[in-house]
C-alpha cells in the first residue's frame, strides 16, 4: 500500500501509519522502510473507528484520506481525487472504485444502496460483476466505503468524527448517516480505483466479524433510528437475524462463529438503552 501511495506521485503528501496494538507483528519495519511516514504505534487496540481517528486528529491537510492498509492504488490516485474535490463544490465525500486485488477485473465497490428498514443490510452497486465500464458514471453513495474515501476536512469538523464504540464494521455507515444529517452529500467516482484484498484484517466469516456485524446493526439502529423504524429493527434483529445466524453457524459446526453471534445478542439485550454507546468525539 505505501509503496504505491507514494509512487502515485502526489508532491503534497502527509502519511500516517496507526499500529493498533498488533500482537506478533514487527510494526517498526515501516518507519525503517519509509522514513517519511508518521508512524503512531497505539498501546491498545482501539478498531477500524479508534485508528482511524488517531490519525484524523493529528493531521494538517484540507483533504483527510482513509486508505485501508490491505489495498494498492494507480498512478496519479491521489491528484485524481484532490481534483475532483478542488473543482466541484459539491463533492465533500468522495469513494473511489473498488476493485478485487486478486482479480482487478471484478468489482467490489461502485457505490452502496441504502440500509434496508427492516434488516439494515444494504448491498454495494457491481459487486461481484466483471468491470465492463457498466459504473462509469459518478452516482451519490448512501454511504461512504471506510477501505478508501476522502473528505474535506471541513466535513469532519461539521460532522465529528467515527464513534469507536463500533470498534469494527457499521462505523462508516453510522458515520456517512451523521454526515449527509449534517447536509453533505457522499460521491463514488469512477475516475480511479483501488485494489482491496477484503476481509484480509478480519477473516473471512471469522468470529470476529461475526460478533461486531451481528451486534453492530443493532448498535446503529439504535443510534440512528426512532420509533417504529426502531422497533422494527431491533425485534428483527433480535429474533429473527441473530437466531438464524447462529443455526445457520451450528449446522455448519461453526461452534466458534455461534457463539460470537450469541454473545452479541447477549450485549444487545443488556446495552440496547445505553444513550453513551452512540457518543462520539468532535476534531
Amino acid at each position: 500500500m505505501l509503496e504505491s501511495l507514494y509512487r502515485s506521485g502526489y508532491p503534497n503528501l502527509e502519511v500516517f501509519v496507526v499500529d493498533n496494538a498488533s500482537p506478533s507483528d514487527r510494526p517498526g519495519i515501516i518507519k525503517e522502510r519509509f522514513p517519511q511516514v508518521n508512524f503512531i504505534q497505539s498501546d491498545q487496540n482501539l478498531g477500524f473507528a479508534g485508528g482511524n481517528n488517531i490519525a484524523i486528529k493529528q493531521a494538517k491537510g484540507e483533504y483527510i484520506y482513509l486508505l485501508n492498509n490491505d489495498t494498492t492504488v494507480p498512478d496519479g490516485h491521489i491528484q485524481v481525487l484532490v481534483s475532483l474535490m478542488t473543482h466541484n463544490a459539491d463533492y465533500n465525500v468522495v469513494c473511489p472504485k473498488i476493485k478485487l486485488f486478486d482479480d482487478p477485473d471484478i468489482l467490489m465497490f461502485a457505490g452502496f444502496t441504502e440500509l434496508s428498514p427492516v434488516t439494515f443490510r444494504n448491498k454495494s452497486y457491481g459487486y461481484g460483476e466483471v468491470d465492463k465500464g457498466q459504473h462509469d458514471k459518478s452516482r451519490e453513495s448512501a454511504y461512504a466505503h471506510g477501505a478508501a474515501v476522502i473528505l474535506r476536512r471541513s466535513v469532519i469538523e461539521k460532522a465529528g468524527l467515527m464513534n469507536e464504540n463500533y470498534f469494527l464494521y457499521y462505523e462508516e455507515i453510522d458515520w456517512s448517516t451523521r454526515i449527509k444529517k449534517a447536509g453533505y452529500k457522499i460521491w463514488y467516482t469512477p475516475d480511479t480505483y483501488v485494489l482491496h484484498k477484503e476481509s484480509v484484517s478480519t477473516g473471512r466469516n471469522s468470529p470476529l466479524q461475526s460478533y461486531y456485524m451481528n451486534r453492530n446493526r443493532v448498535l446503529y439502529i439504535m443510534c440512528n433510528t426512532s420509533g417504529l423504524k426502531k422497533a422494527i429493527g431491533f425485534i428483527y434483529q433480535m429474533a429473527v437475524a441473530m437466531p438464524k445466524n447462529m443455526l445457520v453457524h451450528g449446522i455448519r459446526g461453526q461452534m466458534k462463529n455461534m457463539k460470537a453471534v450469541m454473545n452479541a445478542w447477549g450485549w444487545c439485550a443488556k446495552n440496547s438503552f445505553r444513550t453513551d454507546a452512540c457518543q462520539y468525539s468532535r476534531l
